[in-house]
């Protein structure tokens, strides 16, 4: 994938301890910082865009799901908690001259009236191949299809 036009979807996973919707509605924008896996990291850094939308997943939860929109507000720029030596998410690898890490910012767009819940989106077969249901399917930071994308909003409304 690389940088396009084209509207872009995208699942970020969040435990709601850490970081929760209710927290990025506070904050109105956040850098999704954190992040140590490159395969997201390289989704941040090479694909997402300004305008795209994001469903905020809380994960680790009880229920774990989709529980609110954001949208990305501003490309990637080098993740500030790699080079804090204080930080949990600090890598020594890391540096001003070569940041290693990335991250987006997103800002608050809607919570949702209720939590889409994972096993209701596991019940629904247009959501079948959505990439958060695969066996095994660790990453953080997810791309959805419009389609998809379409059919969880579907679901946002009790």
């Amino acid at each position: 994938m690389s940088k396009s036009t084209t509207q872009g979807y995208w699942l970020m996973k969040t435990e709601p301890e850490v970081f929760s919707i209710e927290d990025l509605r506070r904050a109105g924008t956040t850098l999704w910082e954190g992040v140590r896996n490159y395969q997201a990291r390289n989704f941040m850094m090479n694909d997402m865009k300004v305008g795209d939308d994001v469903l905020v997943y809380h994960s680790n939860a009880n229920p774990p799901g989709v529980a609110g929109l954001a949208k990305v507000s501003r490309l990637a720029v080098p993740d500030p908690t790699a080079t804090q030596r204080r930080s949990p998410y600090f890598d020594p690898k890391a540096s001003a001259e070569k940041p290693i890490w990335y991250c987006v910012e997103v800002r608050f767009a809607e919570a949702f009236p209720r939590l889409i819940a994972l096993e209701q989106i596991r019940q629904r077969p247009e959501l079948k191949d959505l990439l958060l249901l695969r066996r095994g399917m660790r990453l953080s930071i997810q791309p959805v299809t419009a389609k998809e994308f379409a059919a969880l909003l579907a679901l946002r409304s009790p």
